[in-house]
């Protein structure tokens, strides 16, 4: 793809590396950029090759640092409500992905960057990253579903405290309230996600999305569905090729070549 798109797709060690490149923007989210976002996303999970998603930011400094303010100053309020929804949908076709999708956050994760990254499945830091939700400085609330997401990661008061105070966190504190799965070195953030993904490699794919399934999907509903989803789930497992060569391969004490089926 031309580096002068603002998307980039690029499959690397079974990942589709989904890169937002507007580096003079701090790779700030407009509308085109969201649609090429969720565009990538679809080519992704079609990609054979691909067994899990990386979503990241081009250049050192950001992941994505916010949605672009410009673009966003002129919305009246019914536009303003519409775009939210565009932006809410999007991302929810992240979260209901069916394979793997991590955000590789390699510096500041702020607003709409900030609910990208809570919209993939695992986030994945570099020490030098930064989080928040700053809409309250502009005379905002989040739109892109971060008080949805963020409160059901974190937990409410903590949620609450970044949403109010609006103030950045370093990756260090992201890492202790839960709201990333690993920090690391910024030089070492693509290994540790390409070492990650590889591991995944070896994993059963329709397993991964229905553990995908059960566990997104069974959080918007009370736990005695959830329940019955997961069964339902559990079930679907056994007409699978792949359950009986994990089985076998388990009682043969050698490891399972899985097919996908």
């Amino acid at each position: 793809m031309p580096h002068d798109e603002t998307v980039l797709y690029e499959l690397r060690e079974r990942a589709a590396w989904i890169t937002v490149h507007r580096p003079d923007k701090l790779n700030a989210l407009d509308r085109e950029t969201v649609g090429r976002i969720a565009a990538a996303v679809d080519r992704g999970l079609d990609d054979p090759g691909a067994v899990a998603l990386v979503l990241t930011g081009a250049g050192e400094r950001a992941f994505v640092a916010g949605a672009d303010i410009g673009e966003m100053a002129a919305l009246r309020a019914d536009e303003a409500q519409r775009y939210s929804r565009f932006l809410q949908q999007a991302f929810d076709g992240i979260e209901r992905a069916p394979k793997p999708v991590i955000a590789a956050v390699n510096g500041f994760a702020l607003g709409g960057g900030c609910e990208l990254a809570l919209a993939c499945h695992l986030r994945f830091a570099a020490d030098s990253a930064r989080f928040g939700q700053p809409e309250v400085n502009l005379g905002l609330v989040p739109g892109a579903g971060g008080t949805q997401r963020l409160a059901r990661v974190v937990g409410r008061g903590r949620a609450l405290e970044l949403i109010l105070g609006g103030a950045a966190i370093d990756a260090a504190e992201a890492l202790r309230i839960g709201l990333v799965n690993r920090v690391v070195p910024a030089g070492d953030l693509e290994r540790e996600v390409t070492a990650f993904v590889t591991a995944l490699a070896g994993k059963a794919p329709l397993a991964l999305a229905r553990a995908l399934e059960a566990v997104v999907s069974g959080a918007e509903t009370s736990q005695d569905e959830a329940m019955r989803l997961e069964a339902a789930l559990f079930g679907l497992c056994f007409a699978t090729e792949d359950m009986r060569e994990g089985t076998r391969a388990f009682l043969d004490k050698r490891k399972p070549t899985f097919s996908g089926r």
